[in-house]
C-alpha cells in the first residue's frame, strides 16, 4: 500500500508509525531496521568524509507529510524541520486540497546556467555577436567530456551573451551563459566544469579576458508550478462560512503582492514546506533559498511566490510559480543513509517529478498558514505543537509527556519554566484522604524547602455544588491550567507592601482592589510574624478576575508561598490552605474553604464544610479518564460576595425552602462523585443539567449565563452549567462524544472567551 491518507497517525509512537510504514510496505527491512529509534543514521566517521572539521553528527526531526495527492497520485512526502506545527500543516491542508482534486504540479526542463565573465573587451558588442555565432562550437566543447550525460538527454543546451555595463576598470562586463540540462543531477560540478572549459575559447573568440567561471543559483530556467483549486464551502469551519475564509485568504495575499515586507514572511511560509523536503532529499536548500528571493525582487518590489484568487465558479484558486532545481542522483543521495530512505519513501522517478512535489508541498504549507492567520490565528495552531518542544526542554519524561503538554496547553503559558512547575506538580505525594490543617501562627525562621508546588495558587472550576457548600453540604471542585504565580522579595522594613500583578500580555492590573491586597498582604506578614517587613511583590495572573473560576484564594495561596519562602519560612500545605481561607475571609466574607483548599492542593476534591478542628473535611477524586471540560466567560465581573450574600439574605427569610434545595443539590454532588469515580461522563452531564437549574432557582444565574448554557448543551455538551458564585462569571460544559471543540467554536462565535481544561 502506497497511499498517503494514514489516518490518527500522529496518534502514534514512533515505533508504532513505523511497524505501519513497514507493514504497508513503504519501508523494506533494512529501512526499517535502521529506523528504529535509538539508532543512529549517519555515523561521525561517514559524516568526516563528507565535510570537514568533524566533530559529530547534528540531528533534526524527520516526519511524513501525509494526504498528499499529486497530479493525480499519492504522495509520503519526507520533511526534517524542527519549527513546530510545519508537518501538521502542509498534513491538513494536502487533506483538505486531497478531498478537493489534489494538487496539479508542472515542472520546466532542468536547466542550470553557468556564468563566464569576460572583461577587457575591445568591442563588446562585435565579441557578443561573435560568440552567438559559435554557438554550436561552443556546446560541442562543453559536452566533449560528458558523453554520459548526453547520453542520458542532457548536456549544455544553448548560449545567451549579455552586455552588463561598465565596470571600474576593465571596461564593458560581458558575461556568457551556458544553458546545461544536468537531468536528474543537481548538477553544480557539472556546469562548473563546461564553464572551465571554454574559458579558453571564450577569450579567443571574444578577444577579451575570462576571470570567473561558475554557476549561477538563479534557476529560472527551471520554473515549476504548483495549483490547488478549493470550493469555498470546503473552506468553511465552525466559526467561520466558506466564504469568509476564502476571502481572508485573498485579502491576506494581496496584502503580500501590496507589501515587500509581508511578501518576505508570505515566501517564508512557503519555504518552510519547500526546504524541509529538500534537506530530507538531500537537495542544497540554500541555493534553493536563494533562487526563490532572487526571483521575488525581478519586478519592481519583492514580492509573493504564490497568488491567491477566486474563480468565476466562487472557488478559491492558489498558485505558485518559482525556480527550483534539485537532484534525486549523486553523492549526496548515496552517501546519507536518511537521505537514501526520504527517496525511498517518496518513490519518485525524476527529479522534475520531485519538484513537483516540492512545490505542492510549499503551496500547502502558504495555504495553511492563510487559513489560519485569517480566522483562528497563527498561535492557534502552533500551540500544542510548541508546547511539545517546551516540555522536552523541560525535562519531561515520556510518562509525564501528554500530561504537561495537555496542561501547557490548556494554561495558554507556553514556556519552560511553566512546564517545569506542572511536572513538579504531577510528581508530588498525592493528598491525604482527610488531612487536618494546622492554624498558622507567628513561626520561627526556619529553611524552607523548595516545595513542588512552587510559589503558584490554582484557579478552580466547581462541578456540582455552589452555594449549598457554604451551609455544610458537599460540593466537587477541580484544579484548572489557569494560575497565579508569584514572586516576593524585601522591601524597607516597615513599608507598606508594594505589590505589582503583571498580566498575561505584559500589562500591568490588579486582580483585586489595591485595598483589599494591601489587606491581604498585611494579614500574610502578620501570620509569618513579618509585621515590620515590607515586601516588593510581583504578580503573574493567568486567572480573569472575579470570573468564579477562583483568583483571589489563587493569589492568596501564590502569595503566601512566596513570601514563606523569601523569609525562609517553612509552611505546610494544610498551613497554606488554612492561611488562605483567613485571607478569603477578606475577601469574600463567608467563604466555604473551597476556593483555597483547590487553590493549594491542585488536586479534584469532594469537599465538605465539618465541625472537625480543620473546618473541613476533604476527599481525592480520582477518575479512570481524563474528562474534558469547556470554560466559557461571559465577560461580566460578578463577586462572589455578593451573590453569596443575596442567598443568605433568602435563606434567612425562608429557611426550610432553601435549605431542600442545599439537600437536593448535595445528593446530586454524592452522584456526581460516584460517576467522576466511573468515568461516566453521561451521567454526571446530566446532574449538572439538573445542578443548574437549582442554581438558576435560587437567582444566581444571569441571561448570559444561560445563554453559553445553551449555546454549549446545542453544540453537543452532556451537561453545562455556571461555576462559582455566579452573576456572571464563568460557565463549564462536559464534552460530548463530537470533542470540545465544537462547543468552543459556538461560544466564540456568540462572542464568549472560552478554555479548555480536564479532569484528571
Amino acid at each position: 500500500m502506497t497511499g498517503s491518507r494514514i489516518a490518527k497517525f500522529y496518534q502514534l509512537s514512533v515505533q508504532k508509525r513505523l511497524d505501519l510504514l513497514h507493514k504497508r510496505g513503504t519501508l523494506n527491512d533494512a529501512d526499517y531496521a535502521m529506523l528504529q529509534p535509538g539508532t543512529g543514521l549517519l555515523d561521525a566517521e561517514t559524516a568526516d568524509r563528507l565535510t570537514e572539521n568533524v566533530i559529530g553528527v547534528f540531528s533534526l526531526p524527520m516526519g511524513l507529510g501525509l494526504n498528499f495527492q499529486i497530479n493525480g497520485r499519492d504522495y509520503l512526502i519526507p520533511m526534517v524541520v524542527e519549527e513546530p506545527s510545519i508537518v501538521a500543516a502542509v498534513s491538513s491542508t494536502a487533506l483538505l486540497v486531497r478531498q478537493n482534486g489534489g494538487f496539479t504540479s508542472t515542472a520546466d526542463e532542468p536547466l542550470l546556467i553557468g556564468q563566464v565573465q569576460v572583461v577587457d573587451v575591445a568591442d563588446p558588442a562585435l565579441a557578443r555577436l561573435a560568440l552567438l555565432a559559435q554557438t554550436e562550437q561552443i556546446l560541442r566543447l562543453a559536452n566533449s567530456g560528458h558523453a554520459k550525460m548526453v547520453a542520458r538527454g542532457g548536456g549544455a543546451r544553448g548560449v545567451e551573451v549579455y552586455l552588463r555595463g561598465a565596470t571600474a576598470q576593465n571596461g564593458e562586463l560581458l558575461v556568457v551563459h551556458l544553458l546545461v540540462d544536468t537531468r536528474d543531477a543537481m548538477g553544480a560540478n557539472l556546469v562548473n566544469s563546461m564553464c572551465e572549459s571554454i574559458a579558453p575559447l571564450v577569450e579567443r573568440i571574444s578577444t577579451g579576458r575570462v576571470f570567473l567561471r561558475i554557476l549561477s543559483n538563479l534557476t529560472d530556467r527551471a520554473l515549476v508550478r504548483a495549483r490547488a483549486v478549493i470550493p469555498q464551502a470546503a473552506l468553511a469551519t465552525g466559526e467561520y462560512s466558506g466564504d469568509r475564509v476564502r476571502d481572508g485568504i485573498i485579502l491576506a495575499a494581496e496584502f503580500a503582492e501590496l507589501d515587500p515586507y509581508r511578501a518576505t514572511t508570505h515566501n517564508k511560509g512557503i519555504m518552510n514546506g519547500i526546504d524541509a523536503v529538500a534537506i530530507a532529499t538531500g537537495n542544497d536548500w540554500r541555493a534553493i533559498e536563494a533562487a526563490a528571493h532572487a526571483y521575488a525582487a525581478r519586478g519592481e518590489h519583492y514580492a509573493p511566490l504564490s497568488t491567491w484568487r477566486a474563480n468565476s465558479a466562487g472557488d478559491l484558486v492558489g498558485e505558485l510559480t518559482m525556480p527550483l532545481k534539485v537532484g534525486t542522483v549523486g553523492g549526496q543521495v548515496e552517501s546519507n543513509p536518511a537521505v537514501r530512505i526520504a527517496h525511498s519513501i517518496l518513490r519518485i522517478g525524476s527529479a522534475r517529478e520531485l519538484t513537483e512535489v516540492m512545490a505542492a508541498a510549499g503551496l500547502a504549507q502558504n495555504l495553511a498558514a492563510l487559513k489560519a492567520l485569517s480566522t483562528t490565528g497563527i498561535q492557534h495552531g502552533h500551540m500544542r505543537l510548541h508546547a511539545r518542544a517546551v516540555a522536552v526542554a523541560a525535562g519531561t519524561s515520556p510518562a509525564r509527556f501528554d500530561e504537561v503538554v495537555e496542561q501547557l496547553v490548556v494554561g495558554g503559558e507556553i514556556k519552560v519554566w511553566k512546564a517545569r512547575q506542572i511536572l513538579a506538580d504531577l510528581e508530588a505525594p498525592p493528598l491525604a484522604a482527610s488531612a487536618p490543617a494546622a492554624v498558622v501562627t507567628a513561626m520561627p525562621p526556619t529553611r524552607a524547602p523548595q516545595g513542588a508546588a512552587g510559589h503558584v495558587g490554582y484557579g478552580k472550576i466547581i462541578l456540582l455544588g455552589e452555594h449549598s457548600v457554604v451551609y455544610g453540604r458537599r460540593a466537587i471542585a477541580a484544579p484548572i491550567g489557569l494560575t497565579v504565580r508569584a514572586e516576593v522579595g524585601r522591601g524597607t522594613p516597615g513599608q507598606a507592601p508594594i505589590i505589582t500583578d503583571w498580566d498575561a500580555d505584559g500589562s500591568v492590573q490588579e486582580p483585586i482592589s489595591v485595598d483589599v491586597s494591601h489587606r491581604v498582604a498585611t494579614l500574610i506578614a502578620a501570620r509569618l510574624g513579618l509585621p515590620q517587613s515590607g515586601v516588593r511583590v510581583d504578580v503573574f495572573s493567568e486567572l480573569p478576575r472575579a470570573s468564579g473560576l477562583g483568583a483571589s484564594a489563587a493569589f492568596a495561596v501564590a502569595l503566601i508561598r512566596a513570601t514563606a519562602e523569601c523569609f525562609s519560612i517553612r509552611l505546610s500545605d494544610e498551613q497554606v490552605s488554612s492561611l488562605a481561607f483567613e485571607c478569603e475571609k477578606i475577601v469574600h466574607g463567608t467563604p466555604s474553604g473551597i476556593d483555597n483548599t483547590v487553590a493549594t492542593f491542585g488536586r479534584p476534591i469532594l469537599f465538605q464544610k465539618t465541625d472537625a478542628p480543620s473546618g473541613h473535611e476533604i476527599r481525592d477524586i480520582v477518575t479512570p479518564n481524563p474528562i474534558p471540560i469547556v470554560i466559557g466567560l461571559t465577560g461580566m465581573h460578578a463577586l462572589t460576595s455578593h451573590t453569596v450574600a443575596a442567598v443568605r439574605a433568602a435563606w434567612q427569610q425562608r429557611p426550610a425552602r432553601y435549605d431542600a434545595i442545599f439537600d437536593q443539590i448535595d445528593s446530586l454532588v454524592g452522584e456526581g462523585a460516584d460517576a467522576l469515580r466511573r468515568g461516566d461522563t453521561i451521567e454526571l452531564g446530566e446532574l449538572m443539567n439538573i445542578n443548574q437549574g437549582l442554581l438558576n432557582a435560587l437567582q444566581v444565574s444571569s441571561p448570559e449565563l444561560e445563554q453559553m448554557v445553551a449555546i454549549a448543551r446545542r453544540a453537543g455538551a452532556l451537561g453545562a452549567k455556571l461555576t462559582g458564585g455566579g452573576g456572571g462569571g464563568a460557565m463549564i460544559a462536559v464534552a460530548g462524544s463530537a470533542g470540545a471543540e465544537p462547543i468552543r467554536a459556538a461560544l466564540r462565535g456568540a462572542g464568549y472567551t472560552t478554555y479548555l481544561t480536564e479532569i484528571r
